[in-house]
């Protein structure tokens, strides 16, 4: 089973945008709080590798937590675990229904532990008296509570379970006083998982499929947090070969502001399609000579030929931004002003 317990809230969103995929996460995107669409994209960039079941795992999660949540509109709490309960089974109810509460309302006790790995709070919890012991394992995923309870000394875990088992009403004040104390073990082993998927190239998917305002408000919003991967980013988001996708009077507003020199050596290496776009939007003798040039350099340097083609592209964004031509977003037409 995926272990997903250990993720925070921004980072499961990150990871279901990436497994939506770029259109449908475009689409959420763009009704979100401008301050959360910051720290989910954040995190999109710098998520690296996911398994497949953690995918899966996230997802379901998020269908079952918006089917608790219309349950919960229809009828309360009560009708909620009754149907989830046939639905899912009582255990697993119980679980998506306490997050659903975390979430929608009210403080719960010991929340900051259904955070931790059930190993980690072992780690915390294994000097502490059996009934403090007991109390925690009423309040954390019956999973985790399971676990931990396996890993207990033999005599202590029929000490714990009778303990639970004839827990009564324990006061709020003894609680939160238990709950500062492992606050404090605890706040050097909660800490924000690095491990999971997308990337760049993930985030880029999708601000590619955005409108200009939201791609705009997300970039600002990175490049204060880390302008050199807000760089990275604006990078990815239109590669040379990209050209091709642009329409011939946005092609021929670009010529207009490329050095030749700089052209001919972006073009060396590129396939025939991409010169093709360049050749059709000039004149004769002026494709002519450009051919002539490329020529003329003989063998290049790739490293040459990416500079080349990176300020090209630095040219093609800034007439992006100032209005003058429109890139295709979200599978819209270019518009060309």
């Amino acid at each position: 089973m995926a272990k997903t317990e250990k993720l925070t809230g921004i980072q499961k969103s990150a990871i279901l945008f990436i497994t939506l995929g770029p259109d449908a996460s475009a689409a959420i995107l763009k009704k979100l709080p401008e301050r959360d669409i910051q720290k989910i994209v954040y995190e999109i960039a710098n998520i690296t590798s996911v398994k497949a079941d953690q995918k899966q795992a996230i997802l379901d999660e998020f269908m079952d937590m918006n089917l608790a949540k219309d349950f919960l509109l229809e009828g309360g709490i009560e009708y909620a675990k009754n149907l989830l309960s046939k639905a899912l089974g009582a255990q697993k109810a119980k679980g998506i229904l306490d997050k659903v509460m975390e979430e929608t309302q009210m403080y719960r006790p010991f929340s900051i532990l259904r955070k931790v790995e059930a190993k980690q709070l072992l780690n915390v919890i294994i000097n502490e008296h059996p009934q403090t012991i007991a109390l925690i394992l009423c309040y954390v995923q019956s999973d985790k509570a399971a676990q931990i309870m396996a890993e207990l000394p033999l005599d202590m875990q029929s000490e714990v379970s009778y303990r639970i088992a004839t827990m009564s009403n324990i006061s709020p004040m003894v609680i939160k006083e238990i709950e500062k104390v492992l606050g404090g073990k605890l706040s050097s082993v909660i800490r924000a998982d690095s491990t999971v998927v997308g990337g760049i190239e993930s985030l880029v998917d999708i601000l590619n499929q955005v409108d200009r305002t939201t791609e705009k408000n997300i970039t600002e919003g990175l490049e204060r947090e880390d302008v050199e991967l807000a760089e990275k980013i604006k990078n990815s988001m239109f590669v040379f070969e990209d050209i091709i996708t642009l329409d011939d009077v946005s092609i021929q507003r670009l010529l207009r502001e490329l050095d030749v020199k700089d052209l001919s050596l972006a073009l060396k290496g590129c396939s025939e399609e991409v010169q093709n776009a360049i050749f059709k939007n000039q004149s004769k003798r002026a494709a002519a000579s450009l051919k002539e040039d490329m020529e003329f350099l003989g063998p290049v340097r790739i490293v040459d030929v990416e500079k080349s083609q990176q300020k090209i592209v630095g040219i093609l964004r800034r007439l992006d931004e100032s209005g003058e031509i429109v890139i295709s977003r979200g599978g819209e037409s270019t518009i060309v002003l």
